[in-house]
């Protein structure tokens, strides 16, 4: 993501200069009586029943999510910085307990920091409000999942305070080396990193609500292990293409079709010039046979 270093308005400037454009909304959604403010740019309110587990992805048309180790940021290329999607990514940041990512992506992104603001400074303050109503810390608990314990941590995003969910060679590998302000976690013992075991550290310590903003490799382990319940998905009016660079799609090392198609409810869908904001809920793996069957069958 591009670096802001905008001053937070206080003169009751608006959000985004237009708002969202609602589109469809599954009646019965959960809210969380979004701050005016926020709820005018988004074009409605917004809200989570913990415990949850939601994704957040700017795709191009033709499906890539990221354009390859040698393009750090990527995401902004794929998003064209547009103010709408950062606004979003910030909006789903500010209902988080935690922001659940990997090393790739800390890697990926120097220089960012994973809080609602950093993306969409002018909304800090309805931020602010927001998280106050919801209880929540400050800013939201970033977590970083690396099995080996490898991460740069020279990173800012360290260097303010994180989590490292690790396992015990990786807690070895990092011993001295993370700043202050971090600290590792070891959900579970042996040399494999389960995502439930992370999520389950996470909520003993008050964290249900998470968002992961992880690249396509933890998307692939949290939807192995039927641990996603919800996906936001920003489509990106621009093609990106391939040829010789990996230019991964959403899922990276799990294959779902043929044999374990997941079909994916949308439950709203929201528009802003060509970008589009979808909202999918996602059940439990086999719950669906096909595009048709009904939510209970």
């Amino acid at each position: 993501m591009a670096e802001h270093h905008t001053t937070p308005p206080t003169d009751g400037t608006p959000v985004l200069s237009e708002p969202l454009e609602l589109l469809y909304e599954e009646a019965g959604q959960p809210r969380s009586g979004l701050p005016p403010a926020l709820a005018t740019a988004y074009g409605g309110d917004l809200g989570f029943n913990p415990p949850c587990v939601y994704a957040n992805f700017v795709t191009s048309l033709d499906g890539v999510v990221a354009l390859g180790p040698e393009y750090p940021d990527s995401g902004s290329a794929i998003s064209g910085s547009a103010s709408a999607d950062q606004f979003v990514m910030g909006l789903l940041r500010a209902c988080a307990d935690a922001v659940l990512i990997g090393a790739g992506t800390l890697r990926a992104t120097p220089g960012h920091q994973w809080t609602p603001d950093h993306l969409c400074p002018q909304a800090a303050p309805h931020f602010a409000e927001l998280r106050r109503s919801l209880r929540h810390a400050t800013q939201p608990q970033l977590v970083v999942v690396s099995a080996s314990g490898e991460v740069p941590t020279e990173h800012p995003a360290l260097q303010a305070g994180a989590l490292v969910a690790t396992t015990a060679d990786g807690a070895r590998r990092l011993d001295g080396r993370l700043p202050a302000a971090s600290k590792t976690v070891i959900p579970a013992e042996g040399t494999t990193l389960r995502m439930a075991d992370v999520l389950a550290s996470l909520r003993a310590n008050g964290h249900t609500v998470v968002l992961t903003e992880g690249g396509p490799h933890l998307i692939g382990h949290l939807l192995g292990e039927g641990l996603l319940d919800e996906l936001f998905l920003t489509t990106s009016p621009v093609l990106a293409g391939r040829a010789d660079s990996p230019r991964p799609g959403l899922i990276a090392g799990l294959e779902l079709l043929p044999s374990r198609p997941l079909w994916t409810d949308l439950i709203s869908a929201r528009r802003r010039d060509s970008y589009l904001f979808l909202r999918y809920r996602l059940g439990p793996p086999g719950a669906r046979v096909g595009p048709h069957s009904s939510p209970t069958s």
